[in-house]
């Protein structure tokens, strides 16, 4: 004879469950990628991104172009040789030179 079942049963409903009763993770989810109550939103560039002539810096020296552009509140600001290979994620504030012969090739942001 199987087990009654009561509709005062305690346990909770298993969130892992398939089917309609089935509950979205909270935000005190603790699996990776998922929300987490201890995470906050990404915050803009403290003080906006420098308003820049970015092909000012092409032809300048590493160090003349590094000093300028962390006078005018660039942070960081990442050298790299000529076709160097790099991560592309993007951080608000940096800028980025490509250096050929110790001279600015290339200049963006991110």
């Amino acid at each position: 004879m199987a087990p009654a079942s009561h509709p005062e049963d305690p346990r909770p409903e298993d969130p892992r469950s398939e089917g309609p009763g089935r509950e979205e993770p909270r935000s005190e989810d603790p699996r990776p990628g998922g929300p987490s109550a201890r995470s906050t939103p990404a915050q803009p560039f403290p003080g906006g991104i420098p308003a820049d002539d970015l092909d000012a810096y092409v032809g300048l020296p590493q160090r003349e172009a590094e000093q300028r552009a962390y006078e005018r509140g660039w942070r960081p600001v990442r050298s790299l040789p000529r076709d160097a290979v790099v991560t592309m994620e993007y951080v608000a504030g940096r800028l980025n030179f490509t250096l050929d012969g110790g001279r600015v090739a290339r200049c963006w942001t991110g």
